[in-house]
């Protein structure tokens, strides 16, 4: 019986020390995409999966935009593999730190964050807005006084509205940041908010995906430029993706691929040097 059990406990411990081997290694447990190694061959982009058309989910389940083709074309060039990192917009200064992604491109305004991050070159003018039911009898900025107006946390228009325009956010009668614009829009056609202030190319994409129930205000709030921001002093991948874009807007690409989400509302203009 003693040397049975030896026998058995012998076995129990080998098998014991494959399933830690294979679990490491990530053949167990599909941990192997999830821990994939952030190399020198793989740009890892974080974006806010909830701001389209620059980056969301389509109706499959797929991540897609204009930003994520963009980023998937300067891949293609540089033989990279492009890993799309959706983040908590909140969160996104602490995941370029840490290095689990490799820069923030998505919508992402240059204006009033220049010297937090190692910039691209702007690829997009941009402008902030203000979006409004038809019925709602809303047709100027003016107009807002008294109402409730819903935008982004961290946002453009929310830093326009709590700074330059501070006079008029003053006259709403609330100013509430929610997390992302999906949900601004929901209680936009709820009633529980009686206005959204966002970037025009959102906003041209929510009125296209509601059928036409809302308007853009004529007035703008404010303007801006979009660029792809990298942690601070990591220039070398700054200029190579850089390169790579000059010479997208130099053979067409880039204006090809904003004419792929022209009916979804790409914005205002591209920017070429």
């Amino acid at each position: 019986m003693d040397k049975k059990f030896k026998i058995i406990a012998g076995i129990v411990v080998v098998i014991a020390i494959i399933l830690v081997v294979a679990i490491g290694t990530g053949v167990i447990g599909g941990g192997s995409d999830e821990a994939s190694t952030n190399d020198d061959n793989t740009l890892v982009v974080g974006f806010d999966a909830e701001f389209p058309p620059y980056g969301y989910k389509d109706d499959s389940g797929n991540y897609v935009g204009f930003d994520l083709d963009l980023a998937q074309e300067v891949c293609d060039r540089n033989n990279w593999t492009l890993k799309k990192q959706p983040i908590d917009w909140d969160s996104k200064d602490a995941e370029l730190e840490s290095g689990s992604i490799d820069c923030i491109w998505s919508g992402f305004t240059i204006n009033g964050r220049e010297n937090d991050y190692t910039w691209s070159d702007p690829y997009i003018d941009n402008k902030q807005v203000v979006v409004v039911s038809k019925s709602s009898g809303i047709k100027s900025l003016n107009d807002l006084a008294g109402k409730t107006v819903e935008t982004q946390k961290d946002s453009s228009a929310e830093a326009a509205l709590q700074e330059d325009q501070k006079a008029l956010a003053d006259t709403f009668a609330t100013l509430t940041s929610v997390a992302d614009y999906n949900t601004a829009f929901m209680d936009l056609e709820s009633g529980a908010c009686d206005a959204v202030a966002l970037d025009i190319g959102v906003a041209q994409y929510q009125i296209n995906k509601a059928g036409g129930d809302y308007i853009i205000l004529d007035e703008q709030i404010s303007s801006e430029q979009y660029g792809i921001g990298f942690k601070k002093g990591n220039t070398q991948l700054r200029d190579q993706v850089q390169k790579t874009l000059n010479e997208m807007f130099a053979d067409g690409t880039i204006a090809k691929i904003a004419q792929k989400y022209a009916d979804f509302g790409v914005p205002g203009s591209l920017v070429q040097k």
